[in-house]
């Protein structure tokens, strides 16, 4: 057996890292040939702002993974590129498999449509005119988002996908701060993703990584 690949996640467990954090247990869980190493990024203390972490990734923004000489930023990107990083995972439909469209409607629907409606939700602010907005409004976002979730299991249907370890994070943190209103089956579909190991194993990890010394 080959060694496995040793990648560096910059997190903190109070942000949108914690979702990729979820994801790499996933691979290590289903020994794909990944592992990891965490390099915590002070959030409050700055450490975002500190040269050597804007030299890896100018906007300052956590999660960013490094994989040997290669740079990856971006909630969806990195989910992206470790699912198919490590298709031993079988967490990605591989290219030209059916359910490989749908899987990527729905990991860039988090970024395109679903984020800029949270945050100008959470805002206050009023959706841009229809002909210029990314999610149109709210209301019909998020209709389209849970009509898809309650046609089975996962978001691809009966199997499991990177794009449910992202969108478990994602609705479990918003519908925990009321950004996102709770459905049944948005409630059920949150339970189901983290009641798996990995997301439980993460948790742990970022308690402990949290813990005073």
């Amino acid at each position: 057996m080959t060694a496995a690949t040793t990648l560096t996640l910059y997190h903190h467990p109070h942000s949108r890292s914690a979702g990729t954090r979820v994801m790499l247990e996933e691979l290590v869980l289903e020994d794909a040939g990944a592992d990891y190493r965490i390099e915590l990024v002070d959030l409050q203390a700055g450490d975002q702002r500190k040269p050597e972490f804007l030299a890896l990734n100018p906007l300052g923004k956590i999660p960013t993974l490094v994989d040997g000489d290669t740079v990856v930023t971006e909630q969806v990107a990195i989910h992206l590129y470790l699912a198919d990083r490590f298709p031993a995972s079988g967490l990605a439909p591989a290219i030209g498999e059916p359910g490989r469209g749908s899987y990527l409607r729905w990991m860039v629907y988090y970024a395109s449509c679903f984020e800029p409606a949270v945050v100008d939700r959470s805002m206050k602010r009023e959706p841009a005119a229809r002909a210029t907005s990314p999610y149109g409004d709210f209301d019909t976002m998020l209709d389209a988002l849970t009509a898809q979730i309650g046609r089975g299991t996962w978001m691809l249907g009966e199997r499991f996908s990177a794009a449910d370890v992202l969108w478990g994070s994602a609705l479990n943190w918003t519908m925990r701060f009321g950004l996102v209103p709770e459905s049944p089956v948005l409630r059920a579909y949150v339970e189901r993703a983290t009641a798996r190991p990995a997301f439980q194993r993460a948790a742990e990890l970022d308690a402990a990584l949290l813990a005073p010394a």
